[in-house]
């Protein structure tokens, strides 16, 4: 008997299953201590991988009914698979922060109430309580930050979601991240409002120990909300980068959050630490689940929704974290990436609407697509293509008259294939994410070892 492909089979059912009711059990039992807040984000993560894998099994055909699909174009049978299955991962993602609300505060409820286990100390603290002078030791700043990342993720999802459904042209929906992080920059505002920064020793002279940025230090915050989750949606065009990209740039920001929890002394980036492996935690689990759908050769496509969600998951625990600077020593490829495109994102070179690699049916490989120029590219923009090709960033193709005719798309994905040659779609994406890999590792070794050359004292040594 055949099942159909929406139906999860008798194997994973069970796996799934048995996965939530541990999680659950994990989940109860925090409620014997002091809430073991992070242990139950771990279980948490876990219910979050068993609901998106499901509901991604499930939905996938209702997807397709409403017309949420699209043809697999670099496959030589180019059938149709769901689309825009971000917005299910981004969907439980939310569902599941929001339910672990009550967990990271568990100790300052379980205090201020009388029914949380710890009755003699409320007996003896209920005339405070009464009048209200007890309520001050309620973390209110925390609580408003933790909310404000909830909005500002659900804010972009929602965006994301009317993108994928309408397909917003480039410029105008590069701002949408930035509209959705406004909340979080208010409570920024209102509850830390820090906008100087250390001046690195060999600048003291001249700027001074500290720099006020004032509201230009707002105006770097609201380019990291519109960076991140633009830098996500870049680098794509193959079956699983935007999920491997985003889950090795997850799981580096959690090694550098771990280093200093496991300090061995009290450290006063804790409790920010804390908070980012809060969020990033519940969003490993859900990626996880779509990675395993969508790489090759993918079941589903991701949809612009999880670039928005996952570049916003970042840019939220990098600025609410305040640690900004480190996740962007994590995105130097995308930063690479985003800057080898703005010939063709400005419109400086022309910009074809898709610049993903080509696929070659003859050969199964991928090879570095290209732009067809149907004029001849005007003087200076022809001397710029031809000293990138000469220093092996371009591969550009000439006439008789020596006239460009070809040039490649301007994406580090086609780049790589210009310096390797063609290579399985599986293949250039596996190769990809071993750089992010490396150029991660690198950019948290020098945080970490050369930031004393241009300061006083790493932060981790406060």
């Amino acid at each position: 008997m055949t099942t159909s492909s929406s139906a999860l089979s008798f194997t994973e059912t069970l796996s799934l299953l048995s996965l939530s009711l541990a999680c659950f059990a994990v989940i109860a039992n925090t409620f014997q201590g002091d809430g073991a807040p992070l242990i139950a984000s771990l279980a948490f993560s876990g219910i979050a991988f068993a609901g998106s894998y499901s509901m991604i099994r499930w939905l996938g055909p209702t997807f397709m009914k409403a017309g949420l699909k699209g043809k697999d174009m670099s496959k030589v049978h180019k059938k149709e698979i769901p689309e825009t299955m971000g917005a299910v991962c981004a969907v439980v993602y939310l569902l599941i922060i929001t339910v672990f609300i009550p967990f990271p505060f568990y100790k300052d409820i379980v205090a201020a109430t009388s029914g949380g286990g710890n009755r003699d100390v409320v007996q003896e603290t209920i005339e405070l309580v009464q009048t209200g002078r007890f309520l001050h030791r309620f973390p209110h700043s925390k609580l408003a930050s933790y909310l404000s990342a909830i909005l500002t993720i659900q804010s972009i999802s929602i965006l994301g979601i009317g993108d994928d459904l309408f397909d917003i042209r480039w410029r105008h929906k590069f701002f949408i991240p930035g509209i959705a992080s406004i909340p979080l920059l208010i409570i920024y505002f209102v509850d830390f409002g820090v906008t100087h920064i250390v001046v690195p020793i060999p600048l003291r002279p001249y700027l001074g120990e500290l720099l006020q940025l004032g509201f230009l230090y707002y105006i770097y915050m609201f380019a990291i909300a519109i960076f991140c989750p633009n830098s996500i949606n870049i680098l794509a065009g193959i079956n699983g980068i935007e999920v491997s990209q985003s889950l090795v740039i997850a799981f580096l920001l959690v090694l550098n959050d771990c280093y200093y929890l496991l300090v061995p002394y009290p450290h006063p980036a804790t409790d920010s630490h804390l908070f980012s492996l809060y969020m990033l935690l519940p969003f490993i689990g859900v990626s996880l689940a779509l990675l395993i759908h969508n790489w090759y050769p993918s079941k589903v496509f991701v949809g612009d929704t999880y670039c928005y969600f996952a570049g916003m998951v970042f840019a939220v625990v990098g600025i609410l974290g305040h640690f900004s600077k480190t996740l962007l020593l994590l995105f130097i490829p995308q930063i690479f990436n985003f800057l080898y495109s703005a010939p063709q994102l400005f419109r400086i070179v022309d910009c074809p609407r898709h610049r993903l690699p080509r696929f070659n049916a003859r050969t199964g490989l991928m090879e570095a697509s290209v732009t067809e120029w149907q004029r001849p590219p005007k003087a200076v923009i022809a001397a710029g293509l031809r000293l990138l090709h000469q220093l092996r960033l371009l591969r550009i193709t000439t006439n008789n008259e020596g006239q460009i005719i070809e040039s490649t798309n301007f994406t580090i994905l086609n780049l790589w294939l210009v310096w390797f040659g063609p290579k399985r779609e599986d293949r250039l994406a596996i190769e990809i994410l071993a750089m992010q890999v490396v150029v991660g590792f690198l950019g948290l070794f020098i945080r970490h070892n050369f930031a004393l050359l241009l300061f006083e004292s790493d932060n981790l040594g406060v």
